[in-house]
């Protein structure tokens, strides 16, 4: 089936070459001037005969142009098998990287004449050549580059995957100027990837290059926070560089960064907190985890104090445990600057903080 189509493809070019022929041989001096002495029918007979001829002779002489065709075609088949698979493709990879290289390259000159075609042919063919003998000898270099990218495009998958997975802390720029997040981490309670923005680091910036002295100190002791954060503590720290332009306060964009990482906000910012709870966002809450630390304390505790200052109710006194937490004192106005031994009546647990109210031990006892 091959040899009758090859057989019938080389008698086509046969006779398209004899009309072609035909036509070049009307062109010249002496057919022109037969055919202004003959006839058009005489021209078109001249034109059918020469295709007829020249078919004719392509279609005797195929039978032996097919046989070279098809034993080049088996030396090439039993050649090619000995060949592997991956030089091949590496090579014809290679040869196509060449070509186009060199197809960019001799585009840039312009097209003089038939003989400088043939010389862009040429470099075309051993530009391609070259290309494919560098494919084929650096091929394990090249599977080992390719599968090294792959490897670490891989293990920065499963970086964020584990990001994701442990859980991201992402900083508030109040939780950080506020400088109790490096003493948390450093007793080691906090587990994950801890995320600083860009727009927090930007704000903190801002804040830190403020006219206002008090705003200036507080951001220069917020980044100040992050350098230890980085420097001394065996924390993993991220700074996410991508931001939310359609998004302009930084409380949104740190809730929706928290969504997209399926992460939790730290922060001791009460109106943050409570927005987070709205919107279904996981809060750490720096001062809700100071509050839950602190020693518990019952009704009926007795507890050694001093008065400091006088309440906000007639007669009432204020003082204050080592860790800040306010005690209320019925009666203690009249003994400002003096200790007293007291006796806890109730607490109250408030998002700001926790109340202690007591009495002096002798009052509590007439009473």
């Amino acid at each position: 089936m091959l040899k009758k189509l090859l057989r019938g493809l080389l008698t086509l070019i046969g006779l398209v070459l004899g009309y072609i022929l035909g036509e070049g041989l009307l062109e010249t001096r002496y057919f022109n001037i037969m055919i202004t002495k003959s006839g058009v029918i005489q021209t078109v007979l001249f034109l059918i005969l020469c295709t007829l001829l020249l078919g004719l002779i392509f279609f005797l002489i195929s039978p032996w142009i097919v046989k070279g065709i098809t034993k080049a075609m088996e030396y090439f088949e039993n050649n090619i098998q000995k060949v592997p698979i991956s030089e091949i493709v590496f090579g014809t990879a290679g040869a196509m990287v060449g070509l186009f290289i060199s197809a960019m390259f001799v585009s840039l000159f312009p097209r003089m004449s038939i003989l400088w075609t043939f010389i862009e042919v040429i470099i075309c063919l051993i530009i391609a050549a070259f290309g494919a003998d560098i494919a084929i000898k650096k091929r394990e270099e090249i599977v080992l580059f390719f599968s090294n990218a792959k490897k670490v495009s891989i293990n920065k998958e499963k970086k964020n995957k584990a990001v994701l997975k442990s859980g991201a802390k992402v900083l508030d720029t109040s939780v950080i100027i506020d400088g109790r997040i490096f003493d948390i981490c450093q007793t080691g309670f906090v587990e994950g990837t801890l995320i600083i923005p860009n727009f927090v680091l930007q704000e903190l910036r801002h804040i830190a290059d403020s006219s206002d002295g008090l705003k200036r100190n507080r951001g220069r002791r917020g980044l100040d926070i992050l350098n230890k954060i980085q420097k001394e503590l065996n924390v993993d720290v991220q700074i996410y560089e991508k931001d939310f332009p359609d998004i302009e306060e930084v409380d949104s964009k740190l809730l929706k960064l928290a969504q997209i990482m399926n992460g939790k906000v730290v922060t001791n910012d009460y109106n943050l907190n409570k927005v987070a709870e709205f919107q279904g966002v996981p809060v750490l809450n720096i001062n809700e985890l100071a509050n839950a630390v602190k020693p518990v304390v019952l009704p009926g505790e007795e507890m050694i104090i001093t008065i400091m200052k006088d309440g906000k109710e007639s007669g009432q006194g204020i003082a204050y445990l080592d860790d800040g937490t306010m005690i209320v004192v019925e009666g203690g106005r009249k003994h400002i600057g003096e200790t007293l031994n007291v006796a806890v009546t109730s607490v109250l647990q408030t998002a700001a903080g926790r109340m202690i109210f007591a009495k002096q031990k002798e009052n509590l006892s007439k009473a």
